[in-house]
């Protein structure tokens, strides 16, 4: 994976919109040579880094390490490909692998049968090379090998992150349509909360935003529950320098300040969710959860305010949907003295509800949501 020159030229698979800010988290872990495209980020990054990088991006999905490109225009070009690459340098025929296959416009219009030309492929290789073929674990495999195709060209990468990032493991409860983890850390993160005043969720959830929160305040690692990654399957896989690198970024955990961060629901299992699930978390434990509807709140001055409104989903829409916005606005105009209210629009047209004038608006995607995430200073 990382050749001689002890470094590695690498993909951040990243949200839409999120590509400069990404870049940003990227460069302050050790990534160089950053370069943003549309959905991620090119970079170069030593083990050390590429380990770092894993651990403790709170944006990216996933870091890939590609090892072929090639132009595309039908699925036996999938197969000849894939059958370049000697596979027998990342893993072993008694390891286990899967692939997960994304198109964009491809000329192989159906991305589950490319992925199955690729898996074939490999395991071609490998009963050609060995007599028999390794087994496929779509679930915890030893090497995830992704592939994707745009247009004409693929790409056929090395997953050095063994799956999405953004399950960090501390969401044993949830509620309905709850924020990908990754997409409530870009909401704390372009929100600029640094710690220095309290932050409040008045409709948490399953608590993802708080928790995001918290864990960006005390310095704790995206990946802190996660039990294993991509990387650590791989034939160049340095253990000492994996536990050097753990070790420094585990150091750097600090306390969550008392009465810094809020969280609160009118849905009582909600409220039990966040509190479970912030008992995963170092210092979450810090987090006031309280089952409280956000109009019998008496005042949130001075806070920042992240929130996620679910009633989009759930009220399908209708005058009982605009009566809700304006009463969202209403609380943050009266209640909300000297606050920043970042709200996450999964419906864009209730921007309009509101009744207030955003300082700005950032596209977002949450899973199939092409939302906003809209900034309310209030005076």
């Amino acid at each position: 994976m990382i050749e001689d020159s002890n470094t590695a030229r690498c993909f951040a698979q990243i949200a839409d919109g999120l590509e400069e800010t990404g870049a940003l988290e990227l460069g302050e872990l050790g990534a160089t040579g950053l370069r943003p495209v549309r959905r991620g980020i090119h970079f170069t990054a030593d083990r050390a880094a590429l380990y770092r990088i894993n651990y403790c991006s709170r944006l990216c999905t996933r870091i890939l390490v590609p090892v072929k490109q090639f132009v595309c225009p039908d699925a036996k070009a999938i197969y000849r490909a894939a059958g370049s690459v000697d596979w027998s340098r990342y893993f072993s025929v008694d390891q286990t692998f899967a692939v997960f296959a994304s198109t964009a416009g491809s000329t192989v219009p159906h991305s589950q049968f490319a992925g199955l030309t690729l898996k074939d492929a490999v395991a071609d290789q490998f009963r050609r090379g060995f007599g028999r073929r390794p087994n496929v674990d779509p679930q915890q495999p030893d090497l995830w090998i992704n592939l994707f195709l745009h247009k004409d060209r693929g790409t056929i990468s090395v997953d050095t992150s063994g799956g999405s990032l953004h399950r960090r493991g501390y969401r044993i409860n949830s509620v309905e349509a709850p924020m990908q983890e990754t997409v409530a850390a870009a909401m704390v993160r372009l929100s600029g909360w640094n710690g220095r005043r309290p932050l409040a969720d008045p409709m948490c959830g399953s608590g993802t935003l708080v928790i995001e929160a918290a864990m960006a305040c005390c310095g704790i690692p995206a990946g802190y529950l996660r039990r294993r990654f991509g990387f650590e399957q791989l034939p160049d896989y340095d253990p000492r320098l994996w536990k050097a690198v753990k070790t420094e970024m585990d150091g750097r955990i600090r306390k969550l300040p008392e009465r810094m961060v809020y969280a609160s629901d009118i849905d009582a299992k909600a409220v039990s969710a966040t509190r479970g699930n912030c008992k995963r978390i170092p210092h979450a434990r810090s987090i006031n959860v309280l089952r409280v509807d956000f109009n019998r709140i008496e005042k949130l001055e001075n806070h920042v305010i992240l929130c996620n409104p679910p009633y989009g989903i759930r009220m399908q829409g209708g005058p009982r949907l605009d009566d809700f916005y304006r009463q969202l606005g209403d609380f943050l105009k009266q209640r909300c003295n000297g606050s920043e209210a970042f709200i996450y629009f999964g419906n864009r047209e209730m921007i309009k509800r509101i009744g207030l004038k955003p300082a700005w608006k950032k596209p977002l995607r949450n899973g199939g949501l092409d939302g906003r995430v809209v900034k309310y200073a209030i005076y």
